[in-house]
C-alpha cells in the first residue's frame, strides 16, 4: 500500500431531482437565495475547519449537467448506475482541489459503502432520498450538503436547476489532504506482461453509456459519454490514464425516487472480475475486497499485483 500511495504522490495531482441539486458562470454564478452567511455546521458536518479530508463530490451526469465543471481534477471519478438505469459520478479530490465543482447532485446508499475505505472523508451533495439521511448522517463521514455549508455552494446562470449547483471546494476544506488520503488499494507501477491491444471500449448501462478512445498522441483515453465527447465547461478534454470496468453486483436497495423507481445498490464489497485500461491495452483481471473498509485490491489472472498507469483513474461499475 506504502508504495502505491508514493507513487500516486508522484502523478502531479437518491433520488434524481431530491434536494437543491447543479453550472458554472463566468463570474462563478448567483448565490442560491439564502447564502448571505454560513450557518452553524450541526454535529459531524464538514466546516471551513476541516483539515485533512479527502473530498468526495456527486455530480449530476445527465445531459443537462454538462458539461461539467473541475472533472478533470479529480483523482478517480466512480461511475454508478442508478434510477431508470441513468448514471451519476462520484469524483474523488485528493491531490488538488479546482476552482469550483459540478453540478452537485443528490447521494446514494451505495456511496456510503464505497467510502469506508477512506478516513472520514467529506461527502458534499445535495439531498437524498428522505429516509436515507439520517442514515448518511450516521455514517463514518462528514456531510456537507448546502444546507449547512451554504457559503460553500452556489447556482451557475447557464443551466436551470436542479443542474446549476455547484460547489467551492476551498470555502468548505482548507486544502487538499494529499495522496496519502487515497486508501483505495490501488497500485500504480509499470503495465504487467500481456494484455491485448485496445482502441476504444464502450460501457452500457440501460439508459447510459460510457466510452473510452485511446489516443496515442496524449497517452491517455479521451472520455465520451452518451455518444458525446466529455468536455469541462473550460473546454479541457477528461482523459483518464487507466480506465477499470468493474464487474459487481447489482441488487435492488430498500430506497426509491420521486416516481417510485427502485434505486440499484452497487455491491463494491466483494470480489469478481475486471477489465483494465491502460497504455492503449487491455487487461483481464480479478478484483477483491473482503470489508468496506479495505481497499480493492486489483491483480492479473495469474495473481500478479494489477498496477495502473500514473494519472486519473476512472471506475465503471458495471453489472456482472
Amino acid at each position: 500500500m506504502a508504495a502505491a500511495l508514493l507513487t500516486v504522490a508522484a502523478m502531479g495531482s437518491l433520488a434524481t431531482g431530491c434536494g437543491s441539486g447543479g453550472d458554472a458562470s463566468a463570474d462563478g454564478g448567483a448565490r442560491t437565495p439564502g447564502q448571505s452567511r454560513t450557518p452553524a455546521p450541526g454535529p459531524g458536518h464538514a466546516s471551513a475547519d476541516s483539515v485533512g479530508s479527502l473530498l468526495a463530490v456527486k455530480i449530476d451526469n445527465v445531459g443537462p449537467a454538462r458539461p461539467q465543471t473541475g472533472l478533470d481534477a479529480a483523482d478517480i471519478v466512480y461511475a454508478e448506475q442508478v434510477e431508470g438505469g441513468l448514471s451519476r459520478l462520484m469524483a474523488i479530490y485528493a491531490t488538488r482541489f479546482p476552482k469550483a465543482i459540478g453540478p452537485v447532485r443528490s447521494a446514494r446508499e451505495s456511496d456510503l459503502e464505497l467510502l469506508r475505505q477512506f478516513d472520514e472523508p467529506t461527502l458534499a451533495f445535495s439531498g437524498a432520498q428522505h429516509k436515507l439521511l439520517s442514515v448518511i448522517d450516521k455514517a463514518p463521514l462528514r456531510p456537507a450538503p448546502p444546507e449547512q455549508n451554504a457559503a460553500a455552494y452556489y447556482r451557475g446562470t447557464a443551466k436551470p436547476a436542479p443542474h446549476n449547483l455547484y460547489l467551492r471546494p476551498a470555502r468548505l476544506l482548507r486544502s487538499a489532504p494529499g495522496a496519502a488520503a487515497l486508501t483505495t488499494g490501488f497500485r500504480f507501477g509499470a503495465a504487467p506482461a500481456g494484455g491485448s491491444p485496445l482502441t476504444s471500449r464502450t460501457v452500457r448501462f440501460p439508459a447510459a453509456r460510457f466510452t473510452f478512445s485511446w489516443s496515442a498522441s496524449a497517452h491517455r483515453w479521451l472520455v465520451s459519454m452518451d455518444g458525446t465527447p466529455t468536455v469541462t465547461t473550460d473546454g479541457k478534454r477528461v482523459a483518464p490514464a487507466t480506465v477499470v470496468v468493474q464487474y459487481v453486483k447489482l441488487v435492488k436497495s430498500k430506497y426509491h425516487d420521486v416516481l417510485g423507481n427502485n434505486t440499484p445498490f452497487t455491491q463494491t464489497v466483494g470480489s469478481g472480475t475486471a477489465k483494465v485500461l491502460r497504455d492503449g491495452r487491455v487487461f483481464d483481471a480479478e478484483w477483491k475486497r473482503p470489508a468496506a473498509t479495505d481497499g480493492t485490491e486489483f491483480t492479473t489472472n495469474d495473481g500478479a499485483p494489477m498496477n495502473f498507469a500514473s494519472g486519473q483513474v476512472w471506475v465503471v461499475f458495471a453489472q456482472a
